[in-house]
């Protein structure tokens, strides 16, 4: 089948590379030429693990980019719109670029004869599918709902890992007004090892909220039991890990730590939060499950501060930067209210991450940057550790160069801490 995707940020890159991989022709639509550009190179605009892989086999075959919407949807039969859907200052979601895709779809659609789906794939909270993408589209295209078809088409991806979630998925929602559109959606996953889950679009909406939030509850749950337990000298972790055994919680997300962070989480707990608001119900729990995550990484501070007192001065090494391993994405991560506290308190701050140096550059650019944990390290009076980066497990001799060895752990990743460490869990 023939698809075009519109927007070509992490779930568009991903979604367009995946369909083509599926086999599939697919039309990447961006209005940055320089993304346009590097997709038509075979070059991902952004990092993802295997992505470079595909756009470099399906560039120029079954995988093209343009900023040409007239061009895109005559020659698609499917169209997504995966666009950024960021927050505003309530954390309530921005519709604006969806809006604004969703006229260009209905601009172009106008002039086109024949049935043509569009697909809305970018995280919206439920009703935006019926109440304000379709009505753009109706507009602009001055067609009505039966001469074209709409769907809702949740992504369960994660960073990192988004390739191998897309082509080996836990679950496919798709949502939609009627049953040709749907049909057409559905059919565009066949030979994936999954069953399509048909719904309606606000259920589909809802789905990806709820199923966000709920892996961020676990999250805080496992951090304020974190907290209690931290002050009552009692394992967190030897705890979640009796608990995780039971199959009605499971052992996923119940690692204690600095939190969540990324594209999604925080994201799709405030913007349901806000939905829940605006429909005159007060979501206390999800409210919490936002003031534990936020409170997390000043816990980090606090630790620090009990051991050496006032940081003005101080050298304080910060490794991990990015939200999350395996990505060099700091949207969110927890290291940014910590290192703006560490700033706040006149602290020095030497930071390293292997992937994410270069993004936290544009927050802070007055901070050192290093291009090693062990140059990071050497001479601070303390380490906190912000992100789970594989090679940070390692770290033994590398405490060595520090004026001292004092270690802040927010991830759990040093198993086995040196003797000669003086080793801190922010939950344990």
């Amino acid at each position: 089948m023939k698809i075009s995707v519109i927007g070509t940020g992490y779930v568009g890159t991903v979604s367009a590379a995946c369909f083509a991989e599926l086999g599939h022709d697919v039309i990447c639509v961006d209005i940055d030429k320089s993304k346009i550009d590097l997709i038509n190179a075979g070059i991902p605009p952004i990092y993802e693990e295997g992505l470079q892989e595909l756009l470099k086999k399906h560039a120029g075959k079954r995988l093209s980019a343009t900023s040409d919407y007239d061009s895109a949807i005559m020659n698609s039969d499917v169209s997504f719109i995966c666009v950024g859907t960021p927050s505003d200052s309530e954390g309530n979601i921005d519709l604006g670029i969806v809006k604004a895709a969703s006229a260009s779809i209905g601009d172009s659609l106008r002039k086109k004869k024949g049935y043509h789906v569009i697909v809305v794939k970018s995280t919206v909270v439920p009703e935006t599918t019926e109440k304000v993408v379709l009505p753009v589209i109706e507009k602009h295209s001055e067609k009505h709902l039966g001469e074209f078809g709409i769907a809702m088409n949740p992504e369960f991806l994660r960073e990192g890992k988004a390739v191998h979630d897309f082509m080996h998925p836990d679950k496919i929602v798709v949502g939609s007004m009627d049953k040709k559109s749907g049909d057409i959606v559905a059919a565009l996953y066949n030979g994936l090892k999954r069953e399509v889950t048909r719904t309606n679009p606000r259920t589909a909406e809802m789905i990806k909220y709820v199923n966000n939030s709920f892996l961020a509850t676990k999250i805080s749950f496992a951090n304020e039991v974190g907290n209690i337990c931290k002050e009552l000298g009692i394992d967190t972790y030897e705890v979640m890990s009796a608990v995780g055994k039971d199959f009605r919680i499971g052992p996923h997300f119940l690692n204690a730590g600095a939190g969540f962070g990324g594209s999604c989480f925080p994201k799709d707990v405030k913007a349901l939060i806000g939905k829940a608001k605006e429909i005159g119900y007060e979501p206390q729990l999800l409210k919490s499950v936002i003031a534990v995550n936020e409170g997390q990484p000043a816990r980090m501070v606090m630790l620090l501060k009990n051991k050496i007192g006032s940081l003005e001065g101080k050298n304080i090494a910060v490794l991990g930067l990015a939200f999350k391993n395996d990505t060099d994405d700091i949207r969110e991560s927890r290291s940014i209210p910590v290192i703006k506290d560490l700033l706040d308190e006149g602290a020095v701050v030497s930071a390293y991450d292997p992937m994410a140096n270069e993004n936290m550059k544009k927050l802070f650019g007055g901070i050192r940057y290093y291009s090693s944990a062990a140059d990071a390290l050497r001479g601070a009076d303390a380490c906190l550790i912000m992100t789970e980066w594989d090679e940070f497990k390692s770290l033994d001799k590398e405490f060595d160069v520090m004026e001292n060895r004092l270690v802040i752990d927010g991830r759990h990743i040093l198993v086995k801490p040196g003797k000669d460490i003086e080793y801190v869990g922010i939950c344990w």
